[in-house]
């Protein structure tokens, strides 16, 4: 088959290069024209206007436009409904087929379900590609076809499954796309002021786009041997990739991840290998299961009536629980738009656990602060850590703040950077703040007023969350 015109429609897929959707609108066409749209939908729905995602999203696609301009070609950019911009556009352009890599969150499952009802209305093809994950949701399951319910056997079948295939490189024929120029509307680049945004202050600023892309993945891959030792340590700068939000926007590829630590034989990759199928898990979760965007995976849960406090809630956002690893892990999240892995974990359990406030408002918030925001890995990383998803932290395991900063930040190093006014003080005197009345050597540091008093006694706390949990599952009476 070869299609005349096409167009390519990108979402969460920012690259040329190791983009399916584009390798196969080439090998199918003879012109090939790709476009972005602004999704006001999304858009609106952001709390701030001044947002550091839409930043990475728009400066990514500048060096995009670059990218195609110096092919011969651009990028066409829309702001709009993209269930109203692709068809208006395909059809403005005389398209005869629209390739797009598939997406499987709610919103993006209707979005894309009414471009192509609306595309085969003007007899326009359209195709879906796998591109976001190695395996789409319904390629790993059991063999009555349910899927998997818990990670390792879905880790081993994953495995088992795989060959290079899976991660192969998609090329694309640049040729094809020099040919769109002048096809479609003006050329002109919105500004961030069309779109009602402003530039983002964030301290934390990853660079966007495709180069950035390319060279945080190679010097990861320096790094990548010693990854199992290293990845608990928020003060450690090698012990994380620093790749999440090039793979949440796609300036990057899965396969190209996969191939990095398919290439390596170390421990170290392995452990990272398994953390990027744990993405593609909780991609097949969302997608099967999408009740869990709204509540709990074992539904049991959500009967649950949480009795933690808005003013402790307001606590744990602004960084001032009195628990020195939680509070810099906030004000981390705060400050710079992202978090390390390990306190993600530690400041979801406390939230939950400590605070007893419901897990669904500390995913909100995450989700509003995270400039690498993924809703099937932030919905299934909270769960996880409230006990309430599939494959979770059990209800009784429940982390102890104390233990948690002493083991993974034991000089302090990490604390003291987003604490400062912790500085004077010696890691021992900061670790135990939360459960003792310390007299430190610091003439300046006056205790509850130069860093607040811990809000709550973790282990009377973890006794009310184990009582909390049993009667959701009613292992004892209600009271």
């Amino acid at each position: 088959m070869t299609n005349d015109l096409s167009l390519v429609w990108l979402r969460r897929d920012l690259r040329l290069e190791d983009n399916t959707a584009i390798s196969k609108a080439c090998a199918e066409s003879r012109r090939v024209v790709v476009a972005f749209v602004f999704d006001v939908k999304i858009l609106q729905k952001l709390n701030s206007k001044s947002d550091r995602r839409v930043d990475f999203i728009y400066d990514s696609i500048i060096e995009l436009d670059q990218q195609l301009r110096n092919l011969g070609s651009r990028l066409i950019v829309l702001i709009g409904d993209p269930a109203v911009e692709i068809p208006n556009l395909a059809n403005e352009m005389n398209a005869t087929a629209v390739y797009f890599n598939e997406d499987y969150e709610p919103y993006a499952k209707l979005r894309d379900k009414k471009v192509c009802e609306r595309l085969k209305i003007d007899k326009t093809e359209s195709f879906a590609s796998k591109d976001h994950v190695i395996f789409a949701p319904s390629e790993i399951c059991k063999s009555d076809g349910n899927p998997y319910k818990m990670f390792t056997p879905y880790k081993n079948f994953w495995l088992k499954k795989l060959t290079s295939t899976d991660y192969k490189l998609y090329d694309f024929d640049a040729k094809k796309l020099s040919l769109a120029l002048d096809i479609g509307p003006p050329s002109a680049m919105p500004s961030l002021k069309q779109l009602q945004f402003q530039p983002s202050t964030l301290a934390f600023t990853p660079k966007p786009g495709r180069r950035a892309a390319l060279a945080s993945l190679k010097k990861w891959s320096k790094h990548l041997s010693t990854y199992h030792t290293t990845r608990n340590f928020p003060a450690d700068a090698s012990g994380t990739s620093g790749l999440s939000v090039h793979l949440r926007f796609g300036t990057i590829s899965i396969r190209e991840c996969i191939r990095i630590a398919m290439a390596d034989p170390s421990l170290g990759a392995k452990v990272w290998l398994s953390e990027l199928i744990w993405r593609d898990f909780y991609h097949m979760i969302l997608f099967r299961f999408p009740h869990v965007v709204n509540g709990a995976f074992k539904e049991d849960y959500d009967n649950i009536k949480w009795p933690g406090k808005d003013s402790d809630f307001a606590a744990w956002r602004e960084g001032r629980t009195g628990y020195p690893i939680i509070d810099a892990g906030m004000r981390q999240l705060n400050q710079t738009g992202w978090m390390h892995n390990r306190l993600r974990m530690i400041t979801a359990s406390f939230l939950v656990k400590d605070l007893l406030i419901d897990w669904k408002r500390g995913e909100s918030y995450f989700a509003e602060k995270l400039l690498d925001f993924d809703l099937a890995a932030n919905n299934g990383g909270w769960q996880w850590c409230a006990s309430t998803g599939c494959d979770s932290q059990p209800y009784f395991r429940i982390f102890n703040p104390v233990l948690q900063s002493q083991k993974f930040d034991p000089d302090c190093v990490f604390i003291k950077k987003w604490l400062p006014e912790l500085k004077s003080l010696s890691a021992k005197e900061i670790h135990l703040l939360p459960i003792a009345r310390p007299k430190p050597t610091a003439v300046d540091f006056k205790f509850g007023k130069t860093y607040p008093k811990a809000i709550v006694l973790h282990s009377a706390q973890k006794l009310r969350a184990i009582q909390i949990f049993k009667q959701a599952i009613k292992l004892v009476p209600s009271i």
